[in-house]
């Protein structure tokens, strides 16, 4: 029997771990089960093609807000030509109005609604070896007719057996440990280039209402020695980077610190880990476990959501911002941990002004990226049964993306949009740091200096057009002159240094004076992630110091002290692979600074190149 697992992603390097655990779970059947993996982007005429080619006796799919449009749609037309194939979906996209589901898709036989692995294996002794019958099986939905063996066929284009009753099997008990579950990822050759997803826990111990983990608090664990195994084998291996979906990695203290000291003593120098946790509940001893990790070994997302007390009450979120806030300085300190911060748009009680105020002290907190996230109504969710009550309009289809509340309008809501999109590009890309960071000082909070750059791209009309990163730097140029004259002669105070390769900024007292900084800011940011041959117009001339350059890459003790990783490399080969820049208003008043850009060093944090000061 021809039976076949899919799985639609929405990016080509995430690799969906439902669909490899249920295959590796199936047992006996698990040479009959292949995978078929797509993504979003591609046309679903194509995943049509690719799965008839197939020519499934079984066909299953993994289901999420992100794909369930696309799978019903591949799903109905792979019906009608395949009547014979038995189609059955599983996800938390479908498992809570599945009988709902069945009954408007008849392309589909039936769901599978609680945890999959054994119930997965259950339908193939019954579709293969016919152990038994539906009715056996916990945890499934499924339409009356798939008993008599031919659902497929019963179902086909124009078949009576549309309106075929729906049977519902309550779930089976969850799994009590997650110990039972196979390791999924032995053939490690296969996820080449790709993140590999892994899981330690499942479940979550709160209770936040627009999240569907909500449903089940029941907490189980996969053992520390298992986990300690197979995290081994991915060091071994150096894959790039292993995701923990763990709802919140460190609900359980005794289980979060040993797996973050095991992968601290057999760091291989490769391997990133990322981990969602509730910065609120470290503790002293994990704290000083994380500030000793190496940079970049670990990477943490954090979810705060929003500041405003009310809202954070309504959603049942019981940690402070100050809580939280503390937390996630301590971490950045020390500057060896990548830190994701997420905020949610159209949350209960919160309007436009107050989701400002949440912007301006979650950016405050200066994380590696913030995500400006808006509200999906998700369906089962308690969020979902208070919509009506909160005012929640949102879109008909996955993923019901909030469009308005009682809080907040839509208009105000496709403002937020619009400022998401400058936070993409010129806060999370980390490509403009030092020029965003001296810009925010021309207004009075961060979200109206990205509000202002939205409209400078409406006012352009350079908005829903592809730009280059060259051009990227050229629109902040244009709208940083327009801003600098707009308002000339105000400037906040700066809290820190401001401060690179030892070497401090001047204060700018002109007009003139501030846009000769921006300038000089901009060439250093595009020069510190690459190094650009066609030179950006507003850098000063460097062939007129090409001799004085040279000369510092030619004087080999000076050079190799400064660049000691280059090996054997002559002075061309370095002077080609590095960058040097003169910078007036860097360092001291008279002579500027000069700084050279070390593209083999990187930061790990921000993949900025290593800089240094030199003598020239």
């Amino acid at each position: 029997m021809n039976i076949l697992l899919t799985a639609i992603s929405a990016k080509y390097i995430h690799s969906n771990l439902a669909v490899y655990s249920l295959k590796a779970a199936s047992g006996p059947y698990e040479p009959m089960v292949t995978l078929a993996e797509y993504t979003i982007n591609h046309r679903t005429d194509d995943i049509f093609s690719s799965i008839y080619r197939k020519k499934p006796d079984l066909l299953f799919f993994s289901c999420y807000i992100w794909n369930r449009t696309e799978i019903l749609e591949v799903a109905a037309n792979i019906r009608k030509v395949l009547p014979h194939t038995v189609i059955w979906v599983g996800g938390p996209e479908v498992s809570y109005d599945a009988s709902e589901l069945l009954a408007e898709n008849p392309q589909i036989d039936g769901v599978m609604t609680g945890e999959g692995e054994r119930t997965f294996k259950r339908l193939l002794e019954y579709y293969v070896d016919h152990v038994g019958t539906l009715g056996d099986i916990p945890g499934i939905v499924y339409r009356e007719r798939c008993e008599s063996g031919n659902a497929g066929e019963e179902a086909g284009e124009g078949s009576s057996g549309e309106n075929a009753g729906i049977r519902y099997q309550r779930p089976e008990d969850t799994m009590k440990t997650l110990d039972g579950l196979p390791f999924v990822y032995h053939h490690i050759e296969d996820f080449a280039n790709r993140i590999i997803y892994y899981e330690s826990s499942r479940g979550c111990p709160f209770s936040c209402s627009y999240c569907l983990s909500s449903i089940d608090r029941r907490v189980r664990f996969r053992s520390p020695e298992l986990v300690e195994c197979e995290l081994a084998f991915f060091l071994e291996h150096r894959v790039p980077q292993v995701k923990f979906v763990d709802r919140t990695f460190n609900c359980n203290h005794s289980h979060a610190q040993r797996i973050w000291r095991f992968i601290q003593e057999h760091d291989n120098g490769v391997t990133n880990f990322h981990f969602e946790i509730a910065a609120d509940l470290l503790n002293e001893e994990e704290l000083a476990l994380l500030s000793a990790m190496r940079p970049g070994l670990v990477q943490l997302e954090i979810g705060i959501q929003t500041v405003n007390e009310r809202t954070l009450e309504a959603i049942h979120r019981t940690a402070s911002f100050s809580q939280i806030a503390d937390r996630v300085r301590r971490i950045a300190a020390h500057r060896n941990i990548h830190q994701h911060l997420d905020l949610i748009a159209g949350l209960p009680y919160e309007d436009f002004e107050s989701f400002c105020t949440s912007f301006d002290a979650v950016y405050s907190l200066k994380p590696q990226d913030l995500q400006l996230g808006f509200l999906k109504v998700l369906k089962g969710s308690e969020m979902y049964l208070r919509r009506e009550e909160y005012g929640l309009v949102y879109r008909s289809r996955p993923p019901y993306e909030v469009l308005a509340t009682r809080w907040i309008s839509c208009d105000e809501l496709l403002r937020l949009k619009e400022v998401e999109e400058m936070l993409e590009v010129y806060y999370n890309s980390q490509q403009f740091r030092n020029t965003m960071e001296e810009l925010e000082l021309y207004f009075d909070r961060p979200f109206d200096m990205y509000a202002s750059l939205a409209d400078y791209y409406k006012e352009e009309k350079l908005q829903d057009k592809a730009h280059s990163r060259q051009q990227r730097f050229s629109i902040l140029r244009e709208f940083i002159r327009k801003t600098v004259a707009v308002r000339q002669g105000y400037r906040r105070r700066r809290q820190d240094d401001s401060r690179i390769a030892g070497c401090m900024w001047s204060v700018p007292q002109t007009e003139q004076e501030a846009l000769q900084q921006f300038d000089e800011r901009l060439t250093l940011d595009l020069y510190l992630r690459e190094n650009v041959r066609s030179r950006p117009e507003w850098a000063e001339n460097n062939s007129e110091n090409y001799d004085r350059i040279a000369a510092f890459y030619r004087n080999e003790e000076q050079v190799r002290a400064v660049l000691p990783s280059y090996g054997e490399m002559n002075w061309k080969q370095m002077m080609r692979m590095t960058h040097v820049e003169h910078f007036c208003r860097l360092g001291d008043e008279t002579d500027g600074a000069w700084i050279l850009f070390d593209y083999e060093n990187r930061d790990p944090l921000t993949y900025d190149a290593a800089v240094h000061r030199i003598l020239i």
